[in-house]
Order: structure tokens, then C-alpha cells, then sequence
């Protein structure tokens, strides 16, 4: 299988699911990784792949405008994948932005799930 031993649990084999989601919660990439591999490696094959989205107006989009990421994802290299792609990003800094603030914004796929 390509699922390896996830260092969180132990050495358990397992896998995660990375979902790109749009503003309103409605799930427009889905993919499975193994639970070992850093959910920063999954961003830029999640992006690559976003499908032509049907626009009300003009041709379809094949890029968000803007994405959010908690720090899991706040690396130089994906900043600036996502700069050049022209996809503004709101990532939460590692070391900057404290924990003891979690929970005061739910992202909305938060919400839908909760």
C-alpha cells in the first residue's frame, strides 16, 4: 500500500483526506494521502488539479481567488507557488500568530462540519 506509519499515532498505518473546498463549504478537490506524508505536500497537486468552474460571468475560473490555510502550510515555497498562480493567500504564520486565539474565527468547512 502507499500508507506508511503516521508519527502522531504511533506508528499506526493510516491515511488523511485533503479537501479544497470554495467560500461556501462545498468541496471541489478531494484526495488521499498517507497519514506520514505532511499536509503541505498535498497543497500544490490540490491546486494543480481544481477542475474549470462555471463563472456568471466571462470564461470559467480554473483558480480561487483567495485561500486560507492554518499553519500546517505556512512555507516560503507554497507562498510563493500561490503568488505565482495570481491566488491570494491568507495562511496563518507558524511562531507569529498565537494558538490562544483559536477558535475566535471558524473557517466555514469548520462550520459546515461542526
Amino acid at each position: 500500500t502507499l500508507t506508511g506509519p503516521n508519527p502522531v499515532d504511533r506508528g499506526k498505518a493510516g491515511s488523511k483526506i485533503h479537501v479544497l473546498t470554495d467560500a461556501d463549504g462545498l468541496p471541489l478537490v478531494v484526495a488521499v494521502s498517507g497519514a506520514n506524508l505532511h499536509d503541505s505536500h498535498a497543497l500544490i497537486p490540490l491546486v494543480a488539479s481544481i477542475p474549470a468552474i462555471r463563472s456568471r460571468r466571462g470564461p470559467r475560473r480554473r483558480r480561487p481567488a483567495k485561500l486560507r490555510a492554518d499553519k500546517g502550510y505556512d512555507y516560503p515555497y507554497l507562498r510563493r507557488f500561490l503568488r505565482r498562480r495570481r491566488i491570494a493567500v491568507r495562511i496563518a504564520r507558524r511562531g507569529v500568530e498565537s494558538t490562544e486565539r483559536l477558535g475566535q474565527y471558524r473557517w466555514k468547512i469548520e462550520r459546515m462540519i461542526a
